[in-house]
């Protein structure tokens, strides 16, 4: 019974976090943290907040030697359950989110029972929960070959941010290998897209690539047909994510679960000139969300569905697709930080 508690106190806590962590009247988001969690683990995580505190504050706080705590937070941040960052040789933690969070941390423990928990708590109302509220988790950043360089915004010339890094990963997209594991998978586009990056120097990783690599990945992610997508913020963001429609959970909120805004879209819209089209409906298999069709021989683009990834531009073999810039009254901007981006989420949640 103290397990079980252990578990709906770590639900709870982590339904607190900006990101959220919807509760289903099935409780199969329990069956989730059980797979990922010790009792141990979930009855301490629980007592985390979205505060990077050190090992002394928090055992404070839940009675137990800063010493021992040590051990068990570290161990934890390793396998991605709490986010964790070292500042004058003293560790800091907090409790991580599930998503955008640990959940893309279990690529080692993706099996198909966790593979069917996690779709079942997406349909019973955790994605909707989850990728609904405001402001979205992710936003898209058009394909770079789509731009034109006089008036890109700064926050999506994420060429220019891969410029400025120090360290290069790339790992393989959880959504894929969720999708692999349940035999769902319709799509045949590489699984290691996940392309992270830092501005700090650190030990080498196996899965570490260089600045130059990173670039050229970047490129090929979109010749192939990828959605770049990043956190939704203007500054701090560390990785760019490569998404297809029908894997990825933020743009399959939008094919499937009908959740519109569940990507921020980018501040810009494709046309299509009907003069130059000749129907070859590349545009059409390129689009991830099913935003173009073919009427009358030509392409035409719907508004209200692009989000802006240009890759329809990218792919057209006649020119006739365009990307522009939405007028200045329809541009929204990305919060500042993730600071900011949490303290926004919260207050539309009603929580703060």
């Amino acid at each position: 019974m103290m397990n079980e508690d252990s578990y709906e106190k770590l639900a709870e806590a982590l339904d607190r976090l900006p990101n959220s962590f919807p509760r289903t009247k099935s409780r199969v988001e329990i069956a989730i943290l059980k797979r990922i969690f010790s009792p141990k683990e979930a009855k301490l995580a629980s007592q985390l907040t979205r505060k990077f505190e050190t090992a002394k504050e928090i055992g404070a706080r839940v009675n137990e030697k800063s010493e021992t705590l040590e051990d068990e937070l570290k161990r934890m941040a390793q396998r991605g359950l709490l986010w964790h960052f070292e500042y004058e040789g003293v560790s800091y933690y907090r409790l991580a989110p599930f998503l955008i969070g640990f959940y893309e941390a279990q690529l080692h423990t993706m099996d198909h029972t966790l593979a069917h928990l996690v779709e079942e708590y997406f349909a019973e109302g955790g994605a909707e929960g989850i990728m609904k509220p405001q402001p979205a988790l992710h936003r898209v950043i058009p394909s770079q070959a789509a731009f034109k360089t006089d008036w890109i915004m700064p926050y999506d010339d994420v060429k220019k941010v891969l410029q400025t890094q120090k360290t290069f990963s790339l790992r393989d997209c959880i959504c894929r290998v969720q999708q692999e594991r349940l035999g769902n998978r319709r799509c045949n586009f590489p699984v290691r897209t996940c392309l992270s990056f830092s501005s700090f120097e650190r030990q080498p990783r196996p899965e570490d690539i260089s600045k130059e690599e990173a670039l050229a990945l970047l490129d090929e992610f979109e010749r192939i047909g990828l959605v770049h997508t990043v956190s939704n913020v203007m500054e701090g963001f560390t990785y760019v994510c490569n998404c297809c429609g029908c894997c990825c959970g933020i743009l399959r909120a939008i094919n499937e679960w009908g959740i519109e805004n569940s990507v921020a879209r980018a501040n810009y819209y494709s046309e299509i000139d009907g003069d130059k089209c000749k129907g070859c409906g590349a545009c059409v298999k390129r689009c991830q969300v099913k935003a173009i069709s073919i009427r009358n021989g030509v392409a035409v683009v719907d508004t209200k569905r692009c989000i802006g990834c240009g890759l329809c531009i990218t792919g057209c073999p006649t020119g006739a697709a365009k990307l522009h810039k939405k007028p200045e009254a329809e541009t929204v901007n990305p919060p500042k930080n993730f600071t900011v981006w949490e303290d926004e989420r919260l207050r539309n949640r009603g929580i703060i």
